[in-house]
């Protein structure tokens, strides 16, 4: 699967067979958008022409559009591991938050 980027918003891109082109949906939002094309050139455009056009129509009707992602992120784990990130990031003058958002940053980096 490969994804694009625009105003923060991401979205996949597959190739259709039944409908013979690229298909991208928008990932992250509550709200259904799509759009298709023939090339990488003609995707890229659908995508900015539909996340403009989405970011508008919310403006014009007065809706808050959705973000893709909140920034929270409610995580459960077991009461070891939990401690050991409190010493860890004790020792290191960090929060638990700062602490996991720097690890959870080095493994996306090194994943992209």
């Amino acid at each position: 699967m490969n994804a694009m980027t625009y105003k923060g918003y991401t979205a996949t891109i597959e190739y259709s067979s039944e409908d013979g082109c690229l298909v991208g949906h928008i990932l992250g939002i509550k709200d259904l958008l799509g759009f298709h094309g023939d090339s990488v050139t003609e995707m890229k455009s659908a995508f900015e022409e539909t996340v403009n056009d989405y970011l508008e129509t919310c403006a014009k009707v007065g809706r808050e559009p959705n973000k893709p992602y909140s920034g929270n992120l409610s995580l459960r784990i077991g009461p070891e591991l939990h401690a050991k990130l409190a010493i860890q990031a004790k020792v290191k003058g960090k929060s638990i938050n700062a602490l996991v958002t720097d690890t959870l940053s080095r493994l996306t980096e090194a994943g992209a």
